[in-house]
């Protein structure tokens, strides 16, 4: 992922300094686990451990060095690693195969990439809480295929997305587990030259599950459910990120992402306060679909494995976290410092003329005995002269004498009060909240 878009801790699971320094604990902890069944002589751990050092970019350099020759890197890391740990270097990868190393430390790696998304994740369900409750009662127009419904408040619709945001943790959390697993099961996945012993102690040494079963890779259903989940932990993203910048648009502005004092909108119009945080958060979402897609290709592999997930994976692990850390923080900003706008709210919700209470009347003629067809092509008879003439709903429904031998002017009044459409706000907030 280019520099733009990753943040420093996300960035560093995936450097292959961490990569081979991960491919080393493998190696050491399955070294350890057979020199406890005299597969390998007792004393060549410890000596292998005083040995130990931290993976830097001379290693990285020496790896790639050889790996120009051998084009193989599990080859390549273990030559460079027995080079600098001398004779019981050997001792290392003993009875083991590529996709050892490779599966068990890629499980380390997206576990470390979870816990960091889980973090962000929990920032951003915080500044959602935090904002529906401050905005529980600010009252805006509810819409629905983009037209004036009835009202509703900024805090139910924060609501929504809080609560969608616990449901994708909740996927989030199942997915780590899921791909939180290694194998040190050999070329096809029989333990033919180690027990199943040496495996159970590795994963449980590294923080990870062993595989019940095996072939030569951990099977890579467990990764899509990863990447699945990513992609629809973007989509709720893009939601959030669709709403505001609707409510950003001139002809809207009922809220807008924080602008700071030396920002910029546009290099010809200085006027301009542009959603570019929304936007971008739209445009990650598409990406992550597209890593879940390619995923998904990678779990049918030819008999026991091939090499075809190899390539995607390079690409897609480190892509997705890190454009997810990203997403999730670039988000948390924006909703703390969403700019809400209550005076405009009203001001848009008053622009339909007492329309948004139209149900309202509809219900009033039905409980008043007339039938349901009736009252509703008298209300709508009244709702189109308002959106036609942009009078007062009120003052036209006063004016029908239809409406008025069934309700009376007092009747009809009672009918716009926005205190009873929002009743149950308060019911709806403690449902979510409690």
């Amino acid at each position: 992922m280019i520099p733009r878009y990753t943040r420093e801790k996300m960035g560093k699971i995936w450097k292959d300094e961490n990569k081979y320094q991960t491919w080393l604990e493998v190696e050491l902890a399955a070294c350890q686990s057979m020199a406890l069944r005299g597969i390998v002589p007792q004393d060549v751990p410890g000596r292998l451990v005083t040995k130990k050092w931290e993976m830097g970019p001379e290693d990285v350099k020496a790896i790639d060095e050889i790996e120009a020759k051998t084009k193989h890197d599990v080859i390549a890391f273990l030559t460079h690693v027995e080079r600098k740990m001398g004779p019981d270097g050997r001792w290392l990868h003993l009875g083991m195969t590529s996709s050892d190393i490779l599966d068990t430390s890629f499980g380390i790696l997206l576990k470390q990439a979870c816990d960091l998304i889980l973090f962000d994740l929990d920032e951003l369900i915080s500044a959602v809480k935090n904002q529906a409750r401050i905005h529980q009662h600010t009252l805006m127009v509810g819409r629905t295929h983009g037209i004036h419904a009835e009202p509703t408040t900024l805090g139910l619709v924060m609501a929504i997305w809080y609560e969608e945001l616990l449901r994708q943790k909740t996927r989030l959390e199942a997915a780590r587990q899921s791909v939180a697993v290694g194998k040190i099961s050999g070329a096809v996945g029989t333990f033919a030259h180690l027990p199943p012993e040496v495996e159970a102690e590795v994963c449980h040494q590294l923080g990870i599950s062993a595989a019940v079963v095996s072939n030569q890779v951990v099977q890579r259903d467990r990764h899509a459910e990863l990447f699945t989940v990513l992609a629809n932990l973007g989509a709720t993203i893009e939601k959030i990120a669709i709403t505001i910048r609707h409510m950003q648009r001139t002809e809207v502005g009922e809220a807008s992402e924080p602008f700071s004092e030396k920002q910029r909108g546009s290099s010809a119009m200085p006027h301009k306060k542009n959603p570019i945080g929304s936007e971008n958060l739209t445009g990650v979402a598409r990406l992550l679909r597209s890593y879940a897609m390619a995923a998904l290709e990678n779990v049918a592999l030819w008999h026991e494995r091939d090499i075809s997930h190899s390539s995607v994976e390079r690409v897609i692990a480190p892509d997705a976290t890190i454009l997810t850390d990203y997403a999730l923080a670039r988000l948390t900003r924006i909703i703390e410092g969403l700019v809400v706008r209550p005076d405009r709210m009203k001001a848009n919700l008053e622009l339909t003329n007492g329309l948004v209470f139209s149900q309202t009347v509809l219900l009033a003629l039905v409980k008043a005995g007339m039938e349901r067809e009736g009252a509703y092509a008298l209300v709508q008879r009244n709702a189109m002269s308002c959106w036609d003439s942009g009078e007062s709903f009120k003052e036209l429904l006063l004016k029908d004498r239809d409406v008025i031998e069934v309700l009376g002017e007092d009747g009809i009044k009672s009918c716009f009060d926005l205190n009873e459409l929002l009743l149950r706000v308060d019911t709806i907030m403690r449902r979510v909240f409690t």
